[in-house]
């Protein structure tokens, strides 16, 4: 990732065919929706892309195709962790990085389980390191199949091994977001941040960018925020954006990521609301209600901000 400036990156949706095979035509538009929208970079086959509802052969496709499609236009990261034997998830890792990726991303909490200890996690984490050559690793605090936080401490000591230049941070806390961006700072490494109740506070801390789910609704304005979260004579207006996405949270939230398919699909984007995924919640005329005035409170925004949204 370019981390002289702050850069949106994409926890990729996954679209699929009505009868749930991967659509693949509605991914090449997707991942051209967030070239163009100006993301920089994009992860794929992480949670948002369903990754644990695809087989091993979808999740290599899945990525090589985004891989294609973006060519280069900007890099790409991806998943290449699902838990077992370090030797198996070395092995899988070298075939994500064969796809052509930047950067493959570990999955914390799949790499020791909740009962074990840091010590556990920390040695296994320098196997892997061992395992896979010179491959660039990255992080991912996934909330699935638990959430695993890592210390400051330990993301200083990762990124000091000149491997690791990429971190998804879920922590919810800034004071944690400083303390590890103190931790790593003076590295060529990015943290990115999920959590958007604390968007500015982190982009100013020192994060390299936001990587949140919002971005799979309207990512023109993360990226506005990223280019403009500090630009003094828009204070007003980043104070707006930051509120809008704390009052909109929920929103967002409920029956993902059925719900962010649906919104782009009425932004016009051809591609099916179906999901693999189970136990999201129901989908029924009250969440559609409050999609639409969702993108009634966004269109009022980004009419007010003149941000022109890409059109699909």
């Amino acid at each position: 990732m370019n981390k002289s400036e702050k850069g949106f990156i994409p926890v990729m949706l996954t679209p699929f065919k009505d009868n749930g095979a991967i659509d693949f035509d509605g991914l090449s538009k997707l991942t051209e929706l967030y070239v163009e929208a100006g993301s920089a970079g994009l992860f794929a086959n992480c949670l948002s892309s369903e990754m644990f509802e695809l087989s091993e052969a979808e999740r290599l496709a899945i990525v090589k195709h985004v891989v294609d499609v973006a060519a280069g236009a900007v890099p790409v990261v991806a998943t290449g962790t699902f838990g077992g034997p370090i030797q198996k998830q070395a092995d899988f890792v070298k075939k994500i990085y064969a796809t052509g990726v930047d950067a493959v991303i570990g999955i914390t909490g799949l790499i020791a389980s909740e009962q074990e200890s840091d010590n556990v996690f920390n040695d296994r984490v320098a196997d892997l390191l061992a395992q896979t050559d010179d491959i660039p690793l990255g992080f991912y605090e996934c909330p699935v199949p638990y959430k695993r936080l890592i210390s400051p401490q330990q993301l200083g000591d990762l990124v000091k091994t000149g491997r690791v230049t990429y971190h998804k941070d879920t922590c919810l806390d800034i004071t944690q977001i400083k303390a590890k961006l103190a931790a790593t700072q003076g590295a060529d490494f990015g943290l990115y941040d999920a959590y958007m109740a604390h968007a500015v506070a982190s982009l100013k801390a020192g994060s390299a960018g936001l990587s949140c789910i919002q971005g799979n609704f309207f990512p023109e304005l993360i990226v506005w925020l990223c280019k403009n979260y500090n630009n003094e004579a828009l204070q007003q207006e980043v104070a707006q954006v930051q509120a809008f996405f704390i009052k909109q949270m929920d929103v967002m939230h409920n029956v993902y990521p059925t719900i962010s398919k649906y919104y782009l699909q009425k932004r016009g984007l051809d591609i099916s609301t179906f999901t693999r995924r189970q136990n999201i919640g129901v989908f029924n005329e009250q969440v559609k209600a409050n999609i639409y005035q969702l993108a009634v409170d966004y269109d009022a925004l980004v009419s007010e901000l003149e941000i022109k949204p890409v059109l699909v």
